[in-house]
C-alpha cells in the first residue's frame, strides 16, 4: 500500500494502523520516515513482506525545508535546538554525485547491534560509521530569509538531516517523501492495494511456460535468458508472479525470492 504519512506518527504505528485495517496478521514498511517527517510510506502485507529490502533499494526523492542561522542536536525539530545567528552564503554548494557521509546519531542505523537512537538517549558515547551513499539531483526551489527548500533526489540510505546540516549553521525544519523509485506519493490511497506484479514492475520480467513456472516455484534455476546488465527479474506465467530471480551463468536464472510456497 502506498501511504502519505502524517506529521507526528512514526512509521511503526502507521504500519500497524494498515495492519489492522486489513486485517493482516503481520505487516512492515520499505525504509523509515522520522515523526515530523510525512510523505510517501511503502507498507508491505502478506507475501509482500519478502520484497522488502528490493524496494528499499529504490532511489527516493524529498522535499526539504532548512532553517538557517540555528543547529540541533538531532537535525530536525525534535532535538535541542541553539540559535546561532549564523546565515550560510547566498549561493550554495550542493553537492551532487557519490559522498561520504555520516548518518546522525539519533537514527535508526545499528551501531554493534544497537540502534543508534537508543544509544544517544542513554548518553553513550559512540561514533557511528561513514557510509558512501549518491546524491542524483540537489535543487534550491525558495530561499527566504532563515529558511529554504530544497528537493533532492537520492539513493538508499541517504540521510538528508545530514545533508541539510553540512550546508553550514542549518537543521531541517520539514521533511517530505516525494517518490520512492516509481512510486508517487500523489498515488497514495488507503483503499487500493497494489498487487506483486504492479509493486514489482520496476524489475524487467521474464515469461515462462508451465513446465518452466512449475520448477521456478520449487525454487529450482530454470533456463531462461535475462536483459543484459539485470541483477533481478521477476519471472513471471499467466497467473502472475512466481519469483525474483537471479542470473547465474548464460541463460540461466535462479528463483531467489518465491511466491507460490506457504
Amino acid at each position: 500500500m502506498l501511504v502519505d504519512k502524517p506529521a507526528g506518527k512514526t512509521s511503526h504505528a502507521v504500519t500497524a494502523m494498515v495492519k489492522r485495517g486489513l486485517g493482516e496478521r503481520r505487516a512492515g514498511h520499505a525504509g523509515t520516515l522520522d515523526p515530523f517527517a510525512t510523505g510517501l510510506l511503502l507498507v508491505l502485507v502478506g507475501r509482500g513482506r519478502r520484497v522488502q529490502r528490493f524496494l528499499m533499494a529504490l532511489p527516493k526523492t524529498y522535499v526539504a525545508v532548512a532553517r538557517f542561522g540555528a543547529v540541533s542536536t538531532t537535525g530536525d525539530p525534535e532535538g535541542e535546538i541553539v540559535r546561532t545567528g549564523v546565515l550560510p552564503p547566498a549561493r550554495l554548494d550542493l553537492p551532487t554525485g557519490a559522498i561520504r557521509q555520516r548518518p546522525p546519531a539519533y537514527s535508526a542505523v545499528r551501531v554493534d547491534g544497537r540502534k543508534a537512537y537508543e544509544r544517544a538517549r542513554a548518553g553513550e558515547t559512540f561514533e557511528v560509521p561513514e557510509r558512501e551513499v549518491t546524491v542524483y539531483r540537489f535543487e534550491q526551489l525558495w530561499r527566504e530569509a532563515d529558511r529554504a527548500a530544497f528537493e533532492i533526489e537520492c539513493s538508499a540510505g541517504t540521510y538528508i538531516r545530514t545533508l541539510i546540516a553540512q550546508l553550514g549553521d542549518a537543521y531541517t525544519e520539514e521533511l517530505r517523501r516525494t517518490r520512492v523509485g516509481p512510486f508517487a506519493v500523489r498515488d497514495a490511497d488507503p483503499r487500493r492495494v497494489v498487487g506483486l506484479a504492479g509493486a514489482l514492475s520496476f524489475l524487467p520480467a521474464v515469461a515462462l511456460d508451465a513446465g518452466r513456472a512449475r520448477r521456478a516455484g520449487f525454487g529450482h534455476a530454470v533456463e531462461a535468458d535475462a536483459p543484459a546488465g539485470a541483477e533481478h527479474v521477476l519471472l513471471v506465467d499467466e497467473d502472475g508472479p512466481i519469483a525474483i530471480a537471479q542470473p547465474r551463468g548464460p541463460a540461466l536464472l535462479k528463483p531467489v525470492v518465491g511466491f507460490r510456497s506457504a
